[in-house]
């Protein structure tokens, strides 16, 4: 098994979206990049910790590569906005890959170059792609928040689109139990 950590916004989108696919374990969200040890939520939403909220997966690379996460981590965000996901605004909102080795820093950087020959935005990423050093999980009611939680607005209007857009191109790679909905 592998470790990926990666930032794409708010977790709650990030984490619904990963753990449909084949081959993950396991996905926690939490915070990665900051300057403080076990920063809570509430330290983190003043933007002023410089901790993202990321997730981290454990997955299977024998039946979902790092190359393809990356791809789809990519596709489910917009990583040309600086700080920013939607209504989501603040640093710890960035795009970022934390890198576990150096051919995840390699894979990162050779998907982001990708990314911005075809960017849908017609911008490059501004995805920073920064050495992993700290996973700090998050409290508890952030853990498997949308699918707890399916009704609440936030969930409705930012991360349902994902999860129909992650359908729509990526079928055959989600989890029987995740294809139809």
């Amino acid at each position: 098994m592998e470790k990926a950590t990666l930032a794409g916004g708010c977790f709650w989108c990030t984490e619904a979206i990963f753990k449909r696919l084949k081959g993950i374990i396991d996905v926690k969200s939490g915070y990665t990049g900051g300057n403080i040890v076990n920063p809570s939520y509430d330290q983190i939403s003043m933007g002023n910790t410089n901790h993202a909220e990321t997730i981290q997966i454990i997955f299977d690379p024998n039946i979902i590569s790092y190359e393809k996460l990356v791809q789809i981590f990519f596709y489910t965000h917009n990583p040309t906005t600086l700080n920013q996901q939607g209504p989501d605004i603040g640093t710890q909102y960035r795009s970022a890959i934390f890198y576990h080795n150096s051919k995840q820093k390699e894979t990162a950087e050779k998907i982001k170059k990708e990314y911005n020959k075809n960017s849908p935005y017609q911008k490059d990423a501004v995805t920073m792609i920064e050495p992993f050093s700290y996973f700090y999980k998050a409290e508890n009611y952030h853990q498997n928040f949308y699918e707890k939680n399916k009704d609440y607005s936030y969930c409705t209007v930012v991360i349902d689109p994902k999860i129909k857009k992650l359908l729509k191109d990526y079928r055959n790679d989600l989890k029987k139990d995740f294809s139809n909905n």
